[in-house]
């Protein structure tokens, strides 16, 4: 099974200034203020919602095709991408524009000042989705990712013309995007994604209940936190699958990324769905158990006996006989 995976790539910038912002602000002085940190800690991070769900798919050996846009500043990244088994082919490289970033400054009592600069993402929308499918023969579904909202919109409709299966994944963007838009992305997904407020959200931004938005997609899979995941199809009994013990619990950012990463990991080698979740599940946890989104190591022995901890000796086999 071929699966893209579109969505942003960015890396991220991260400070530590030892003092506090508020002893540097004049209350009287904030309509001109000024400032300059010394920072004595920088962390710079491989991130980006596309780059991150990929990059745990290719540890898994699934293969996926990137698709988005980086600058021409993207080289070091795109050579870590390939050697962790990402093909990278189909991201296009801007002329003009560096890739996405994500500046942010963060002080003693954990105050924050970033910024985020899109770049190169906002090129996303040029890119078609046949050359991708006609380059590696074919595409049997497409994430649609958080991205350039434009990108999204472009993506799916290309999806829906040329009959290509595709998994709706807002993320981040559905914050920004209107009801019209949400409900353009979803219609007709074989998979919608979110977690359990984003759920709520879309609800309430499309005026669709959750009988009439699972009526509209083929599976629904809404990430519920410590509590694991569930899935719900038509018809069908809700399938729950709890989440492995953790060893720490350290940063959670990227977790979403890294179970979609095991669950089409899972589709791709054609195990159920219930199977899917688990596999996405355990490598979600080897994500919150490290500091940064592609900072994880998987050790297949390490990971299938956690698995099998979690999870069984039955399940175990089923997906010893897939791990790459």
């Amino acid at each position: 099974m071929r699966i893209a995976v579109t969505g942003s790539i960015a890396t991220d910038h991260l400070m530590t200034f030892p003092g506090r912002f508020a002893d540097q602000l004049v209350a009287d002085q904030l309509h001109t203020v000024s400032l300059s940190f010394l920072v004595d800690k920088l962390d710079v991070r491989r991130g980006g919602v596309g780059a991150n769900i990929a990059f745990g798919m290719g540890q898994l050996g699934s293969s996926p095709v990137l698709v988005g846009a980086a600058g021409s500043d993207f080289d070091e990244y795109r050579a870590w991408l390939e050697r962790h088994g990402v093909d990278c082919d189909s991201v296009r490289i801007s002329e003009v524009l560096h890739t996405a970033r994500f500046v942010v400054t963060t002080d003693a009592d954990h105050n924050q000042i970033g910024s985020f600069y899109t770049g190169a993402m906002s090129e996303a929308r040029l890119i078609e989705l046949k050359s991708v499918a006609d380059r590696v023969g074919g595409l049997d579904l497409v994430l649609i990712g958080a991205d350039d909202p434009e990108a999204m919109l472009r993506h799916t409709e290309e999806c829906r013309s040329r009959g290509i299966p595709f998994a709706a994944d807002f993320s981040q963007q559905i914050a920004r995007m209107s009801g019209d838009e949400i409900r353009i992305l979803l219609d007709g997904a074989t998979y919608l994604f979110s977690n359990e407020y984003e759920k709520g959200l879309i609800e309430s931004k499309t005026g669709w209940d959750d009988a009439e938005i699972l009526s509209r997609v083929g599976t629904r899979v809404t990430t519920l936190g410590s509590r694991g995941v569930r899935i719900e199809r038509v018809g069908e009994d809700p399938i729950e699958v709890g989440v492995p013990d953790e060893t720490a619990k350290v940063d959670p950012t990227g977790v979403g990324d890294a179970f979609r990463a095991g669950f089409l990991s899972g589709l791709a080698w054609g195990v159920s769905l219930e199977r899917a979740a688990q596999v996405g599940c355990m490598l979600a946890t080897l994500v919150i158990e490290t500091l940064g989104t592609q900072e994880y190591q998987l050790r297949r022995a390490h990971f299938m006996d956690r698995f099998t901890k979690a999870y069984g000796d039955e399940a175990a086999e089923e997906v010893r006989a897939h791990l790459g």
